[in-house]
């Protein structure tokens, strides 16, 4: 039996517990986070599970399967007779590091200002040109692995055909039979061992043939290295222009490497052309993909690079041959598990209408021209079937499935040690993507990195403020040049050389120099919900008190005693000024001052954290926050989006920068501002629903922090729109087949703001308060648990609800003693939260059970109050 006596080792990576069992030590894993507190309503068995299913091969990139570590990406697009894995890895971009500053800036500046004073704002938008500069560079591909099956497999049973995306076990699996013979082919992305694996088997022995190749599109060269191996090498482009035959900068270098292992006693190989392998008559096959670039930093050039990414790869190729494919995919799941095990969501309609549902299902299932409606996992059809059925079904199993396809996007794409998340997170099959594929600091690349601290994944946001600690380097040296001010800056666009400068273009979108201090905000938002002072005190503390350090100097006296900011633009929007004339430049944007209070803020908030508000740079924050303008509410009842109640030529526009108050920020609240609450409200019905998908997303929070569940609901509803990727121009917003979220075209924002969005309809919270379903659609949601939620504070929250009413909350802090106020549809409770310890309370918010965090089965419960 196991005795009460554990000991916490780590393997690797890896933590278990040891548990003495009659007298020796066996590792246990430890509970995943989500299974420490137990409910004592039953939860009921998950009605769909969680994976994203499809019946045929993909024929676009959009109906391809995600796989990634992080740092490598891999499309599994599933063909049979021919099969392609498209790759990506992170610090594949063109270019070399840049000059950020412009010694003319400050010129432009006076006269921009001097304009922008005289109500010229026209004239001020056209010569703000001046103060733009070059675009980012672009983020490139690595390649693809191609795979080519006989003949017999063009004669593949399409009834028997299967591809998923198993979120459980971040594993892709297509199967499929030819003949008699059932073909299984599994991907996954390794973290700890840092390589993209596929195993392809055959039921019958001696059943697989094939030929593997690498190729790419960018410039490259490939060749078999010995019998299994092939290796291909390659650049990325010097510039982002196709460069003069003169002018041709050495860019990023480097090497994929795949080695082939195939059944010890059946099957040949053998190399074709130097270039292929030839699998013959084989009982399985296993694939490992390592691939490594020369980049070492934003400030190295390639040409000065000491990396050598074939002899790296072949090294770290070289270890991982010694793990067998069972450890590699156990390594796998220890890694990715001990991370999206960390929160559950199970949502369902009311007990009431079920029959009524099954009803409904059953002559859906009748309706749908779906192989996968005859017996597959999914009796809905696939994944597409239920995109398109939403509107009528409003399956409420669906919204899980797409918050958890959020969560494993971000540990698929964003890992420490790695880049941030792009605007594709690490997915890209074109030489020039959308937008370059390049982080946009106006509201992307934020988005990104919402869900990481609500839907527990902390560690997803390091790779941000690594980055942030560059974008510091280069960000103060285009303040110095551009602005003459202290501290650090970024624009609204950069990339993996850590451009701080402005984008090239119209001042509408390229004028906008507060993304360093949008990031900077979740540096505060990750001691609040983590309360880790050592991250305050070394990570966020020195890089907030540079950002506001580069926005003090940045505002100066304006109008009414208050300072401004000035040039001032809110993000790609124009008005129309008072002598008719289009234009986006002014002073004093809602946002820029949003952010700068938030900012601010933060600073303020640290300082008494860290003991420093006698500090004379701290003084100098408080007294500049005093001073900054107020959030004013327009003639018509919305809130103004500039200084000035400028006309909207565009009322519908997608961005809704100026509600950054209400969220992300918190400079506005509904217990503070009910006045300026009603201005956002009536703001995001000017607004309107249409929009791409990140703005839906952005929507679906803002009516979240409104308490309104009715709006954030139809938001989510809206967002749920199947795209059509032949047609893709005719839609806003929406979700792909793979469930990739479009603009259109893909961008990955909004998969993450989706998830952060119904993680705020569910819990919402400051240091001190706790939120419960502060926006749950009871109609629509009206049975469910969710667990593992984080709040600030270091609270994991745990919820359930029966019928739409709030029926048990288990919270526990596992480093931090806290107070917190408990909030439900008008209640208050003061709830005393000490370390180590699970509370349960019911729905009238009374503390019933308390207990330790060991294991379930060796758990200690007692009544609330009483000491075990």
């Amino acid at each position: 039996m196991l005795l009460g006596v554990h000991l916490l080792v780590s393997v690797g990576p890896f933590s278990f517990l040891c548990a003495m069992e009659d007298g020796d030590w066996v590792l246990v894993r430890q509970p995943a986070e989500k299974d420490l507190w137990t409910p004592s309503l039953e939860e009921e068995e998950r009605s769909e599970p969680l994976k994203v299913t499809f019946g045929v091969p993909a024929k676009f990139w959009t109906d391809a399967i995600p796989i990634g570590n992080g740092r490598l990406g891999a499309m599994v697009w599933g063909g049979v007779a021919s099969e392609t894995l498209q790759l990506n890895e992170d610090t594949l971009w063109t270019g070399t590091p840049g000059n950020y500053t412009n010694t003319n800036a400050p010129q432009a500046l006076t006269e921009v200002r001097q304009l922008v004073d005289d109500g010229k704002y026209a004239e001020a938008t056209e010569v703000a040109v001046k103060l733009t500069g070059d675009p980012s560079d672009v983020y490139q591909l690595l390649g693809d692995i191609n795979l080519e099956f006989d003949d017999l497999h063009l004669k593949y049973a399409e009834e028997t055909y299967s591809r998923e995306l198993d979120l459980d076990t971040a594993t892709a699996r297509i199967k499929y039979s030819v003949g008699e013979v059932k073909y299984t082919r599994e991907h996954f992305a390794s973290n700890p061992d840092q390589v993209i694996v596929t195993k392809i088997s055959a039921s019958k022995s001696g059943s697989l043939s094939f030929t593997v190749s690498l190729d790419s599109k960018l410039h490259h060269g490939s060749h078999v290295n010995g019998q299994n191996q092939i290796i291909l090498e390659g650049s990325c482009p010097g510039k982002r222009i196709a460069p003069k035959a003169n002018d041709n900068p050495k860019g990023i270098q480097f090497t994929a490497v795949l080695d082939l292992q195939i059944s010890g006693d059946k099957g040949v190989i053998h190399s074709l052309d130097d270039k292929k392998i030839r699998v013959e008559e084989a009982d399985w096959a296993i694939l490992l993909l390592v691939a490594s670039s020369s980049f070492e930093d934003p400030f190295t050039k390639p040409s000065d690079s000491k990396r050598n990414p074939t002899s790296e790869s072949l090294a770290a190729l070289t270890s991982i041959k010694r793990i067998s494919y069972s450890d590699l995919y156990a390594r796998h799941l220890d890694d990715y598990q001990n991370l999206f095990h960390r929160v559950s969501l199970q949502l369902s309609k009311s007990s009431k209408s079920i029959f009524g549902n099954k009803t409904m299902e059953m002559k859906k299932c009748n309706n749908i021209t779906s192989l996968n409606c005859k017996g597959n996992d999914n009796a809905l059809g696939s994944t597409a079937d239920r995109v398109k059925t939403f509107k009528i079904d409003e399956d409420p199993s669906f919204v899980e499935l797409l918050f958890q396809y959020g969560r494993y996007l971000l540990i698929s794409c964003s890992r420490p040690g790695t880049q941030p998340a792009n605007l594709q997170g690490i997915w890209n099959y074109k030489i020039e993507p959308a937008w370059d594929g390049a982080p946009h600091t106006n509201i992307n690349l934020q988005m990104n990195y919402w869900p990481s601290l609500p839907c527990n994944l902390r560690e997803c946001q390091e790779p941000l403020f690594d980055y942030t600690s560059l974008l510091s380097i280069n960000g103060s040296k285009t303040a110095k040049v551009n602005y003459e001010t202290s501290g650090w800056v970024v624009h609204q666009v950069t990339d993996i050389w850590a451009k701080t400068s402005p984008d090239r273009g119209q001042a509408v979108w390229a004028l906008w120099p507060m993304g360093g201090a949008w990031i900077c905000t979740h540096l505060w938002e990750h001691y609040t919900y983590t309360m880790d002072k050592d991250f305050l005190k070394n990570k966020a503390y020195p890089l907030l008190e540079g950002c506001a350090s580069f926005l003090l100097d940045w505002l100066i006296e304006g109008r009414g005693g208050y300072l401004e900011t000035n040039p001032s633009t809110s993000p790609e929007h124009m008005f129309i000024a008072p002598d008719g004339k289009q234009a986006s430049v002014s002073y004093s944007s809602t946002m820029d001052i949003s952010i700068i209070k938030e900012v601010f803020s933060a600073v303020l908030s640290a300082a008494e954290v860290l003991g420093k508000t006698q500090n004379t740079f701290v003084e100098n924050v408080r007294n500049a926050q005093s001073r900054l303008p107020p959030t004013k509410i327009a003639r018509d009842g919305s809130i103004m989006e500039w200084a000035q109640d400028f006309e909207d030529p565009e009322v519908h526009h997608r961005h809704v920068s100026h509600l950054f108050g209400l969220f992300p920020g918190h400079t506005i609240t509904l217990g503070k501002n009910p006045n300026l609450c009603k201005a956002v409200d009536y703001t995001l019905y000017k607004r309107g629903e249409e929009g791409p998908g990140w703005s839906t997303t952005w929507k679906i929070a803002l009516w979240a922090r409104l308490h309104n569940s009715e709006h954030a609901y139809r938001m989510v509803k809206h967002l749920i729109d199947l795209v059509d990727p032949e047609h893709e121009s005719d839609f806003e917003g929406g979700l792909y087949s793979n469930l990739f979220t479009a603009h259109p075209p893909f961008q990955i924002d909004a998969n993450f703001g989706f998830s952060a969005a119904v993680a705020e309809m569910l819990v919402q919270s400051t240091v001190k308060d706790l939120y419960l379903l502060p926006a749950l659609p009871r109609d629509k949601w009206a049975n469910g648990c969710v667990k593992g939620l984080k709040a600030r504070g270091g609270v994991t929250v745990n919820i359930c609800w029966n019928e739409g009413d709030l029926h048990e909350v288990g919270l526990w802090s596992k480093d931090n003693t806290t107070v917190q106020k408990l909030h439900y549809r008008g209640s208050t409770v003061t709830a005393n939260i000490s370390s180590g310890r699970i509370y349960t309370f019911n729905k009238q918010l009374k503390c019933v059970r308390t207990a330790d965090s060991s294991p379930p089965n060796e758990r200690i419960t007692v009544p609330c109050g009483l000491v075990p």
